[in-house]
């Protein structure tokens, strides 16, 4: 089964070692992410239509709200990942170019020596299984590497995340304030086109373009993120955790929970830090 070793939390973002032995359905996140190849078997990620190979040589990189996948080479021999989710204030304060500010200039990552070195330091940090003041220094230089290397060749820029648009229709953005509100509840897309003046398919087809994901995976996205902030912030137990965030029980919250995080919500809790 899946599991997290360690899982450190941050000022600037957070940190988990992961062995996962079975794929990651398609989801999202708020935060910036990043995919290293510690151990084991081998896998992939797809970002987007594509998919990038996880090994001693290459990384992923995920722009914030860019849906993807893991799959796993071999559930047999579990793959060991360090990955990083990091929060968009930091491209905001460190990116060349407005226009990009909260995307990567490619997902794919070459492992040079100055990476290496950084993914080793930040492992064996979250190895010792205790908070360290240490850690946002580690996963603030491991993400800087990542980030100047894919804006490097400009000629190699894909298209940019549409998160790193300054602007997006009304419509869109009062869709996101209800969803915002309303995350908890059982929201149903008829009512939120409704609400932002569009048709079904209008709405859903607006929605995908401006924000790159569906409204349904920006919901989840939403939940799998209050959830994680309540296992770190309060003493709830996950049963109530998954009452709260509106499933019916703790049996339908930790599928979610495992679907769109990669291990069950007790494991996560049981292994995360706060540095």
């Amino acid at each position: 089964m899946s599991g997290a070793v360690s899982v450190h939390h941050g000022a600037f973002g957070r940190a988990a070692l992961y062995e996962l032995n079975k794929p990651i359905i398609t989801h999202a996140h708020r935060e910036a992410h990043l995919i290293f190849y510690v151990d084991g078997g081998l896998g992939s990620v797809q970002v987007g239509d594509r998919d990038y190979r996880l090994n001693k040589n290459s990384a992923v990189a995920v722009s914030p709200w860019e849906p993807h996948s893991f799959a796993v080479d071999d559930p047999e021999n579990p793959l060991f990942t360090l990955t990083l989710y990091i929060k968009p204030m930091w491209f905001l304060e460190h990116s060349k170019n407005a226009e990009f500010a909260l995307a990567f200039g490619r997902s794919d990552i070459q492992i040079t020596k100055p990476v290496q070195d950084w993914v080793t330091r930040l492992s064996s940090l979250l190895m010792d299984q205790e908070g360290s003041d240490l850690f946002d220094g580690f996963l603030f230089e491991t993400t800087r590497q990542c980030f100047e290397q894919t804006w490097q060749d400009e000629q190699r820029l894909g298209p940019a995340s549409h998160v790193g648009r300054r602007y997006l229709d009304f419509r869109v953005r009062r869709s996101l304030r209800l969803m915002k509100e309303r995350f908890v509840d059982d929201v149903e897309i008829d009512w939120l086109a409704r609400e932002s003046g569009l048709s079904r398919p209008h709405f859903f087809k607006l929605f995908k373009k401006q924000m790159g994901i569906t409204p349904n995976l920006y919901l989840n996205t939403l939940r799998a993120e209050q959830a994680i902030d309540d296992l770190m912030s309060t003493r709830k137990s996950v049963t109530d955790i998954g009452y709260d965030l509106g499933f019916s029980s703790q049996a339908s919250f930790t599928r979610f929970f495992t679907s769109n995080v990669g291990i069950p919500p007790s494991d996560y809790r049981r292994v995360a830090h706060i540095a």
